[in-house]
């Protein structure tokens, strides 16, 4: 087993959040070679479950939105 350890200093809250997504993506690519590469810290979980989901939100909002009326033209 190798381990390394990442400090980041003066990152904001987005930047942290994009960081963590992009090491997910890593290591969903290099699953397939035999490599398991696990993310430990706080709150990493969170920002997987929230960042890989596919536009749920968009889907609730469109579908309660208000109906358009048709237009009756001049």
């Amino acid at each position: 087993m190798k381990e390394v350890k990442i400090k980041a200093n003066k990152m904001s809250q987005k930047q942290w959040f994009n960081f963590i997504l992009e090491l997910n993506i890593i290591k969903k690519a290099w699953k397939p070679y035999g490599v398991d590469i696990q993310l430990q810290g706080s709150g990493i979980k969170k920002i997987i479950n929230l960042g890989t989901k596919v536009n749920e939100y968009n889907k609730k909002d469109r579908r309660r939105g208000k109906k358009l009326e048709q237009d009756q033209g001049f």
